[in-house]
């Protein structure tokens, strides 16, 4: 149907809908506490907004029972009716979008979806802070509308910023890959965007998680609930010697993406794990949690267990002899909120047998109590986001972000004779295959929203009708027509399609739908077979056994290629690496895109990339192994670098130098940029702090101590031009890496930094990055300690090396 015919109808519905969110946006939820009306507690000091808010917590907590405390640490935190708070519920998840998993959440009525963004490892493929910044404040715009509205909460248990070491690990997905500055950066930017910038004030309280040395989830016979991280020296999975997680793995590596979500992004909250790391609980860890979180990264606000992890140790890990003790163990070590019942339950009988003292209840309430206040819950009606409701969650700008987003997070990885983008005029008629192909849910991966299906075409008209129309019919700012656009009905508007299965589901199983999807290749002008796993293969609680295509997808694929009447184009969706070394290295397949999990409008945004709209410049945040890579190799062995004599391979681009299918960083454009380094230093001196007089010397060669540089703002700056010398406007992503003097303690190179830039056809735009000497330049040995090594460093941007020699400023010597 044309636009014009549509045009009054869409108009009628547009108003409808108009007046129906209008009406609801100013409906509001009664206050959490202090509530003007309520004459007993409307005098009460923890009420006045006017005092500081530590005097405020003072006074509540000075104003609660043991039992009533107790009844607090827990995620669904009980009513204090006689001081007139409301009960809460804690556990709201949030990880591209408000999502329907954990109570604290709900959707229906005026709210039947919210905006599903990409899953986070395709947004991470975008390698752009600003846009993870904007999707934050999308995200807690609908938050804090859906909170008005008595459908959510305010404290978001997001993101997971875990390091996917192992390509087998099922949450994989919800990472930003396996680089530990990515994932930092990504944490940092996408916690600003959630939280607000307004000084001590939350929109929402986000939280890193989990904390730390978490990567495994269901492996030959070991789970998350009673893994104990350590570092597995054998190759021979019958046969593990075992050693601790080592210093310098958890200081360069494990470690990195919190310290970063901390002191970078000022995060709210740090969810501490499952699993035990050297023996030890990380929920029970004075070392990790009171130690180093609030310790030396000055958390300003609350540590939080993941679902269950307290009752978790006692119960299957068997930690200590009695629950009360569990309980002591946990307040103790600096937990302050249990997500499950545990310490509601034992906490207040581990005070009255002395295990455990009143003040380190009260400390922890401190914590939780603070944000709920920077949160503005015990301000009364007084809200600085009242005004958000129904009309501003999936409205057409959030969806429109959430297309966006799809599109950079594209990685075209193979494009053999420049066959793509494809043509309106040449593949006119194009077959559409696969068990992905015609997917909706599948396409937000795990933790995600409910986008509503009703009303997908009023998404598409951005892409059938004018702009103008759209804009329109967008007045209405509809808080209903966010919905999910497939890979079918996304190509369906370049092309007339002929869709055939191909498998039944991902498992593939058989070969019943094989031949009529080997017809319908012969009948097309291209053939896009859209293929790759789903929360089947790879989630929460369920790892990968290996990086194939599951069951006969490669044969499909295979058989397709060899009787498609035109070129043949492979769409990948999967949130771990799949090794598709047969399509990499046929000619036959002339392309290759991964989608990852492309979220609510993926089909859309893999038509445009295919039909050239949108040029894509996705990079990968992760390793592609072949399979072999796996063979032997225990998900448990927690060691990041390369032991050849123990014919351990690595994990990661920074420590493996093996075989792989596609590298890091790895994505195709369809134009060319060139890249010129302007200006660099080829000398920086790094000044040691004014109590050392000389360089650092250590036992394996030139290396200062972090802590005896005076860092401050020590930065390397590089100027590069970067050039589009192709036929496309396109967006360039500038990796740089850095290739440290030759040692042991060292990466075999690492990303110090990154850029987005986009310049248009024959244009060229100048880009200043900073390179701070001490974050970024800097190794740690093997005691776990940070230096600066002495001596040139490599730096590399694409096919460019460019040295620096890092030089004391100081002559002389001081003794480690």
């Amino acid at each position: 149907m044309a636009c014009d015919t549509l045009f009054p109808y869409l108009l009628l519905l547009s108003l409808l809908i108009s007046f129906s969110a209008s009406s609801l946006a100013g409906a509001g939820r009664a206050p959490f506490a202090c509530d003007q009306n309520d004459a007993t507690t409307k005098g009460l000091p923890f009420c006045q907004v006017s005092l500081p808010i530590p005097e405020r917590v003072k006074d509540l907590i000075g104003k609660l029972t043991l039992q009533e405390k107790a009844k607090l640490l827990i995620n669904n935190a009980a009513a204090v009716p006689r001081l007139g708070i409301k009960g809460y519920e804690w556990w709201s998840e949030a990880l591209h979008g408000v999502s329907n998993v954990g109570p604290g959440t709900e959707f229906g009525g005026d709210f039947p979806g919210a905006t599903s963004f990409p899953q986070v490892i395709t947004t991470a493929s975008s390698f752009n802070e600003t846009l993870w910044e904007a999707i934050g404040r999308v995200v807690s715009d609908e938050a804090r509308a859906m909170y008005n509205g008595g459908m959510a909460g305010l404290t978001f248990w997001s993101p997971n910023v875990n390091i996917f070491r192992d390509p087998r690990w099922g949450r994989g997905q919800e990472t930003p890959g396996e680089d530990p500055v990515v994932a930092g950066k990504y944490a940092a930017s996408y916690v600003r965007g959630l939280q607000g910038t307004d000084g001590d004030r939350l929109k929402v309280a986000a939280s890193c998680k989990h904390f730390t040395a978490y990567d495994l989830e269901n492996w030959n016979g070991v789970d998350r609930f009673h893994f104990n991280a350590e570092v597995s020296f054998s190759m021979e999975l019958s046969h593990s010697e075992t050693v601790h997680v080592s210093k310098q793995d958890m200081e360069d590596t494990f470690d990195v993406p919190f310290r970063m979500c901390v002191k970078d992004g000022n995060v709210a909250s740090v969810m501490c794990s499952y699993n035990q790391v050297n023996g030890v609980p990380t929920c029970a860890d004075p070392n990790i949690l009171k130690k180093t979180i609030r310790g030396q990264w000055r958390l300003n606000g609350y540590i939080v267990s993941d679902c269950d992890s307290v009752g978790v140790y006692y119960n299957a890990q068997h930690y200590t002899s009695t629950p009360e003790e569990a309980a002591a163990d946990a307040i103790k070590a600096g937990l302050d909120l249990d997500c499950g019942p545990f310490l509601g339950l034992h906490s207040e009988d581990a005070v009255k047998r002395g295990l455990l003292s009143e003040v380190d209840v009260n400390n922890a309430l401190v914590n939780t109590l603070t944000v709920q206040m920077r949160l503005g819950l015990f301000d009364g009606p007084a809200q600085p986001y009242g005004n958000l409701g129904p009309k501003d969650v999936c409205s057409p700008a959030h969806q429109e972000l959430a297309l966006e987003a799809a599109r950079q997070g594209l990685v075209l990885l193979k494009n053999h004779g420049s066959v793509l983008p494809l043509s309106h005029i040449r593949h006119r008629t194009v077959a559409v295959i696969g068990p992905n192909s015609d997917v909706t849910v599948t396409m937000i991966g795990n933790y995600a929203g409910k986008p509503p299906s009703l009303f997908f075409f009023l998404f598409l008209l951005n892409h059938i009708c004018s702009l103008v129309l759209y804009n329109f019919f967008a007045v209405g700012q509809l808080g209903v027509a966010c919905g999910y656009t497939s890979p079918l009905q996304g190509i369906g508007i370049y092309a007339k399609t002929i869709h055939q299965q191909g498998c039944e589901d991902i498992a593939c199983g058989d070969d019943k739908l094989f031949n009529a999807a080997i017809d319908s290749s012969r009948q097309a002008d291209a053939t896009i077979l859209v293929m790759g796993l789903d929360q089947s293969i790879e989630a929460e609680a369920r790892d990968r056994t290996g990086l194939l295509l599951p069951g006969r997808q490669q044969e499909l694929v295979s058989k397709v290629a060899m009787a498609s009447r035109g070129p043949t184009i492979l769409v990948l969706m999967s949130g771990g690496p799949i090794d598709v070394t047969f399509a990499k290295n046929d000619p036959r397949i002339a392309a290759i895109l991964w989608a990852g999990y492309p979220g609510q409008a993926g089909g859309a945004a893999i038509a445009d990339v295919l039909y050239g709209t949108t040029n894509p410049g996705g990079k990968l945040p992760m390793t592609w192994y072949p399979q072999d890579y796996i063979t032997n190799l225990p998900m448990t062995n927690m060691a990041m670098r390369s032991s050849p004599s123990k014919r351990y391979p690595g994990r990661t681009y920074r420590f493996y130098k093996g075989p792989v299918v596609y590298p890091f960083g790895h994505g195709m454009s369809y134009t060319h940029f060139l890249n010129t380094i302007a200006t660099a230093p080829t000398v920086v001196a790094v000044p040691l702090d004014g109590h050392r007089r000389a360089g650092n010397v250590t036992v394996s060669g030139k290396a200062i101590k972090v802590t005896h540089a005076r860092c401050g703002r020590l930065s390397l700056g590089i100027q590069v031009d970067v050039k589009n010398v192709g036929s496309k406007d396109g967006s360039h992503t500038l990796l740089i890496f850095s290739k440290p003097p030759a040692g042991h303690w060292a990466p075999h190179k690492q990303l110090v930094a990154f850029k987005k830039v986009h310049v248009p056809a024959g244009t060229q735009q100048r880009v200043g990055i900073n390179i701070h000497v001490c974050k970024s330049l800097s190794v740690v040995d093997r005691s776990g300690i940070r230096r600066i090594p002495m001596g040139d460093h490599n730096i590399h941007i694409g096919d460019i090396k460019h040295s620096v020699s890092l030089q004391a400023a100081t002559l002389g010597v001081i003794k480690s």
